[in-house]
């Protein structure tokens, strides 16, 4: 009897020792950080995240891995962490920002456009976070919304809706958390010079007025390269005037759990694989292996005519089909690159081209 007892003591105090065991956020991605590279760092996080059985240490580790993941433009990556982080009900951890689970959603929006994604901006536009009381999450909702429209453009008259909406918001003050990045955006479709210039007057220490004066670039994202323009934006040659970050404004509201279609609850793992980058990431020593994107469009017939003008000129496209789980299917135009040095000759005849694996 004496044994059996001394036998659970033991199993109970091995149980009591493995619980206290498990490592913090603060542990986990101070850790993460003394990895070789940035690949190793997610991956660590990522193999730790599905250990972890605090639901505070658990979000903020998927919050912390989906800024990595979006610094180093792995947007769809970064869109699933921040996407299962805003659904676990969970307080802030300590020793982290503050970020409300509405904002989390954003964040997920925002990188799932910057992957050229707008079915999944949509699904995360659409869901408990359009309720939302905080008047600059409905700011953002109304901004994003327009530029997932923006994203299945195909023509510029696709664009017209979209700019009279961006144009009324600038009358709205309900908008005004927003008003540098309507006129950034109303600047880069339109090409009109009035929109820099409010930016620069009203915005001057702004990451916005930087993109037009020079001194800062919009990255080549899927949104920001093929949305079809009125115009051609200009920017100046760079002021190196010091740009003001935006203060994050912390978490305002509670954290209860915001249920996202395509994310499980807390204890799920995104399943996206491990360093997977978006073709936004891609590595200049990549390319010679990798193929151009010339077009992006939600018709077979503009993306046959595209390729039809790119034969004329001596290229050799084609096209593949890429089917969303919407079940919207989109056509792309390549063309490989196995010499690296095809962009250049694209370019000087009047293409824009984006890098993909």
């Amino acid at each position: 009897m004496k044994k059996l007892i001394l036998s659970g003591l033991i199993l109970f105090s091995l149980a009591g020792a493995a619980f206290s065991a498990e490592l913090t956020a603060k542990e986990i991605t101070r850790q993460a950080a003394g990895k070789a590279n940035v690949d190793e760092s997610i991956l660590y996080l990522r193999n730790q995240v599905s250990r972890v059985s605090d639901l505070t240490q658990k979000r903020a580790l998927y919050i912390f891995m989906a800024s990595l993941q979006e610094q180093m433009a792995f947007y769809s990556d970064a869109q699933i962490s921040y996407a299962q982080a805003a659904s676990i009900a969970a307080p802030d951890a300590e020793g982290f920002p503050k970020k409300s689970n509405e904002q989390l959603v954003l964040d997920a929006v925002r990188c799932a456009l910057s992957a050229g994604d707008s079915d999944t901006a949509d699904t995360y536009l659409n869901s408990a976070v359009r309720n939302s009381k905080n008047a600059r999450i409905r700011a953002y909702i109304k901004l994003y919304t327009q530029w997932s429209k923006l994203c299945r453009a195909d023509t510029a008259d696709d664009l017209q809706e979209p700019v009279l909406i961006l144009q009324s918001y600038l009358k709205s003050e309900a908008m005004t958390y927003v008003y540098p990045a309507v006129l950034l955006t109303l600047w880069y479709l339109t090409g009109e010079k009035a929109y820099g210039v409010e930016i620069q007057g009203k915005f001057p220490g702004s990451m916005e007025a930087a993109v037009v004066n020079g001194d800062a670039q919009l990255l080549p994202t899927p949104f920001w390269f093929f949305v079809p323009k009125k115009g051609e934006a200009e920017q100046g040659t760079g002021t190196y005037a010091a740009v003001e970050i935006p203060k994050d404004s912390g978490n305002d509201d509670a954290n209860g759990a915001i249920s996202l279609p395509g994310v499980g609850g807390a204890a799920s793992q995104a399943e996206s694989p491990a360093g997977s980058p978006s073709a936004a990431a891609t590595s200049s020593d990549e390319k010679a292996s990798c193929k151009l994107q010339v077009g992006f469009f939600g018709s077979k017939k503009n993306a046959e005519g595209l390729c039809e003008e790119l034969k004329k000129k001596n290229f050799s496209p084609y096209i593949t089909t890429e089917t969303r789980s919407s079940g919207t299917t989109y056509y792309l135009v390549l063309i490989n690159d196995p010499d690296g040095n095809l962009a250049d000759k694209l370019r000087s005849n009047g293409y824009e081209c984006y890098v993909v694996e």
